[in-house]
């Protein structure tokens, strides 16, 4: 018999089909950069690490960001390459392992485009690539790129895709948030460019709708594709690509239109309201609007924010991790989302999923800041 524990946690561990992939239940592991893989090479501890978190009963793991084989794709040291005899061997036995581990899961696919600045790995030498040109010190930092540029990078992530599906992952996540390439051409902020990809929404949509079209063509029309979303920037927690549900349909429908099976609605907090006037969450918009399956993150799992790179972090090492598993529940139950994605909790945790499906929730671990440095397995 089920403890009320596990019969409040039931409707987060319902299967999911996404086409051809059945999905065992609605847990997301959310992607989080790690540095753990020297020379863009994903190793056996970085396998190891993922298919821990299967084990531990998450349904869908999505990777930390990995980048494409364009030249400016990579902004930092130590981040997994998507591309290349070794990084895609390694990337195999991710697979392997989480796929023996019952789990299912999708790269990440990235392009930082303004956030990187020459002298970081591969080649030292190349510039960032954005929508717009940034100097520094009289330095071209950061390059402007071409209708040629555009296309490599489109190219770039349709090889990705094409690669993903060929090893077997069981689908794949275009990285479109927090201020990186995609979301640069989306943000206005970030893209005041003069030509057919910058202005109305209609141009600004045209980069991320030609990578979605060459991603759908190549890997044909059941491999699902994500489409990580946000408003918030890592430049600013305040920033909006859409002050209105309207203005967001009018960001997302094309992109479904165009191939996009799911959407990941990246929040600070996943529970707060997207808009003034009404107490919709950003992914209950992004599920109404579009009427696709939506993922929602957003602080699950923590009470508190920490912030170290590309995470926050208080001084306090103790800080609690929590869950409010009724809460979850009945925000599944009701529809507001059909996958919840946990981010930190999960790097302390790799049971977390499978402690709160069995209502054990007074054994779920603390979050330590420290696994934010290593790979607890």
């Amino acid at each position: 018999m089920k403890t009320s524990a596990q019969a409040l946690a039931a409707p987060l561990f319902e299967p999911l089909s996404l086409g051809p992939v059945t999905i065992p239940n609605r847990i997301v592991m959310a992607p989080m950069t790690r540095n753990q893989s020297p020379g863009g090479v994903p190793g056996d501890d970085v396998a190891a690490y993922y298919k821990s978190r299967a084990e531990g009963g998450v349904g869908l793991i999505i990777t930390e960001g990995t980048y494409i084989d364009h030249p400016g794709a990579n902004g930092y040291p130590a981040v997994p390459a998507f591309y290349g005899e070794a990084a895609l061997a390694g990337w195999k036995k991710v697979v392997d392992g989480v796929h023996a581990a019952g789990g299912r899961i999708v790269p990440q696919l990235w392009h930082v485009g303004r956030e990187r600045r020459p002298g970081v790995e591969p080649d030292m030498s190349v510039p960032g690539f954005g929508p717009m040109s940034i100097v520094e010190d009289g330095v071209e930092v950061v390059k402007a790129m071409t209708e040629q540029d555009i296309q490599d990078v489109a190219a770039s992530f349709a090889r990705a895709a094409r690669e993903a599906k060929a090893i077997g992952f069981d689908g794949i996540e275009l990285h479109g948030a927090h201020g990186y390439l995609i979301d640069q051409f989306l943000w206005a902020q970030s893209n005041q460019r003069r030509d057919e990809y910058g202005g109305s929404v209609e141009n600004r949509l045209r980069f991320p709708r030609l990578i979605v079209r060459a991603v759908r063509e190549a890997v044909g029309p059941d491999f699902p594709i994500i489409f990580r979303f946000s408003q918030w920037k890592l430049s600013d927690y305040e920033a909006r690509i859409a002050e209105t549900p309207e203005a967001l349909g009018e960001l997302l429908n094309p992109l479904a239109a165009d191939g996009v099976d799911i959407f990941h609605a990246s929040t600070r907090r996943v529970w707060e309201p997207a808009f003034e006037g009404s107490s919709k969450t950003l992914a209950t918009w992004a599920r109404e609007l579009t009427g696709c399956p939506v993922i929602a993150v957003g602080s699950v799992g923590l009470d508190k924010t920490f912030r170290t790179g590309h995470f926050t972090r208080t001084e306090d090492p103790t800080s609690k991790s929590r869950v409010n598993v009724e809460e979850l529940a009945m925000w599944r139950a009701r529809g507001d989302f059909d996958m919840i994605a946990i981010g930190r909790a999960l790097l302390s945790d790799p049971q977390w999923a499978r402690k709160v499906r069995d209502g054990r929730l007074d054994e779920l671990s603390d979050f330590d800041t420290r696994a934010l440095d290593e790979l607890v397995r």
